[in-house]
């Protein structure tokens, strides 16, 4: 289903934040622990920069041609490069 109402995509939105907090809350509040808050802290700012990375950044700067669905789509093209035609293959494909 493809979500484009911006009402809807807010809604998501704000439902990753309320369940990230959540579960971070639930898991500090299981095992109270400063070194495990820092830990999950960083974890998911890490978690957070790979993303801007993955989708910003290599888009705008390494590579603006390609374009890519997915987690699976971009470890593909790092791996193996470039795709050369075909379906998807990127906006500047032959």
């Amino acid at each position: 289903m493809d979500i484009s109402n911006p009402r809807l995509l807010k809604i998501k939105g704000l439902l990753f934040l309320f369940l990230g907090l959540f579960a971070s809350g639930l898991l500090i509040a299981a095992l109270p622990d400063p070194r495990l808050a820092l830990l999950l802290a960083i974890a998911i700012w890490s978690f957070c920069r790979f993303y801007y990375f993955a989708f910003y950044v290599l888009h705008h700067y390494a590579d603006p041609g390609f374009k890519y669905a997915g987690l699976l789509d971009l470890a593909g093209y790092l791996i193996k490069g470039k795709p050369r035609g075909g379906p998807g293959a990127g906006a500047d494909a032959p």
